[in-house]
Formats: structure tokens, C-alpha cells, sequence
């Protein structure tokens, strides 16, 4: 599958609870439930999802080039929109701070996992999965173009990030 091009077509998106016995969890657990996003998530698009390290160099006095390049903090984040509205992406941001009034003075918001899953169908026996583990959405923007599709969109930073491939 290494050298296979794929379509979004070909992707299937899905967004999963991993501990639902935390607050964040359980938060997230019920919206999932609620708009039935452990199924497919088919109107998400330009999903993108970055992991950025923080390399730094050492240099001994006297060397031009660095003798060691040491590893520094893991940043795992990405994007994503839709031109579908229903709630639940902001949900998913403030959990019960999206209604009015909130349940109280401070509410968990949701963490959840982003699976991302590519099958070509002409190989339906390989496939590419990314997970995302313990996403929280940051940012939600909410935009009424005057001559297209009304979108939002969401960025999120997640704890940790796995790739598997079959």
C-alpha cells in the first residue's frame, strides 16, 4: 500500500471514546452517542492532522555542525471542516457549556479518539489507520459565506498519535 494513491473517497472516519469512567470521557461518550458519530463520520472534510517535534541541535564550541540533534516536546494537532451543522462539533469543544444555561459553574470538556481508516477498493485486504488518542477540540469558526456552503470548522490537539498498516 506504500506506493497506492488514495481518494478521500476512500477514507472513513469515525470518533471513538477511549475511557468513558472519566469525566472527559463520559462527556464525550454522550455526544458521540447522541449524534451517532461511532459510525461513520462522512461530512467531515479537509482533515488534516500535523505531529511536530521539537528537534534541537547542540553544538560543541569549536563545531559548526551540530554533534547531536536532541528530541524535544511532541506537539500532535490538526484541522478539520464541514458544510454540515448540527452541533455536535461544538459539543464536542465545551460539552455541557454549548447548552444555556450550563449545568454549573465548570463542566469537563470532551476527549475522545479521531480513527482515520483508507481502504482502496481494488486491495480490500490492505488498509492504513491513524488514531489520534485523546483529542480535545480548541478552536470551532462558524462561517456564512455569501455564495457558498455555510461551514465550520475545528482544531483540535490530541495526546498521542498511532499508525498501523495491514
Amino acid at each position: 500500500m506504500p506506493n497506492d494513491v488514495l481518494r478521500a473517497t476512500d477514507a472513513v472516519l469515525v470518533l471513538g471514546v477511549e475511557d468513558t469512567s472519566t469525566p472527559e470521557g463520559e462527556a464525550a461518550d454522550a455526544v458521540v452517542s447522541q449524534y451517532d458519530l461511532s459510525n461513520v463520520v462522512g461530512r467531515l472534510t479537509n482533515v488534516s492532522i500535523s505531529v511536530s517535534s521539537d528537534v534541537r541541535p547542540f553544538y560543541e564550541i569549536g563545531r559548526r555542525y551540530p554533534t547531536h540533534l536532541r528530541p524535544g516536546i511532541l506537539r500532535v494537532s490538526g484541522t478539520a471542516e464541514r458544510a454540515h451543522v448540527n452541533g455536535a462539533l461544538l459539543r464536542l469543544l465545551l460539552g455541557d457549556g454549548s447548552v444555556s444555561p450550563p449545568s454549573g459553574p465548570s463542566f469537563a470538556q470532551p476527549s475522545f479518539n479521531l480513527i482515520s481508516t483508507l481502504k482502496d477498493p481494488a486491495h480490500p485486504s490492505q488498509m492504513t489507520k491513524v488514531t489520534v488518542f485523546g483529542v480535545k477540540f480548541d478552536s470551532w469558526t462558524y462561517r456564512i459565506p455569501s455564495d457558498a456552503f455555510v461551514m465550520e470548522a475545528i482544531t483540535f490537539q490530541a495526546m498521542r498519535v498511532a499508525y498501523e498498516e495491514t
